[in-house]
């Protein structure tokens, strides 16, 4: 299993447009991708504007997948927009 964790920092008024953004991703992903196993928002419990991505993968080529498919890229079309990042947390291979 391949896993990450990324932030984003969020300009306040989009708050809603990127949680609906990220939450689409997430239910569109794990329904059509074959290699998404989890995919969870996060809203940082100090800071509103800071928001994580937790996602799980097969493996890295299914990663590589995604981020190759329409989700993602809709995605940052959009969060690109009103989000700084994805900062990498933690990324790596469960072992």
């Amino acid at each position: 299993m391949y896993q990450f964790v990324v932030s984003f920092t969020v300009r306040p008024e989009h708050r809603d447009d990127f949680v609906r953004a990220a939450r689409k991703t997430a239910r569109d992903s794990l329904a059509n991708e074959p290699g998404s196993r989890r995919f969870e928002v996060i809203a940082d419990d100090t800071n509103p504007d800071v928001f994580y991505l937790n996602e799980v993968y097969a493996d890295a080529a299914a990663f590589d997948a995604h981020a190759a498919g329409p989700y993602f890229g809709a995605f940052f079309a959009e969060a690109g927009a009103y989000a700084e990042g994805p900062n990498w947390l933690m990324r790596g291979t469960v072992v």
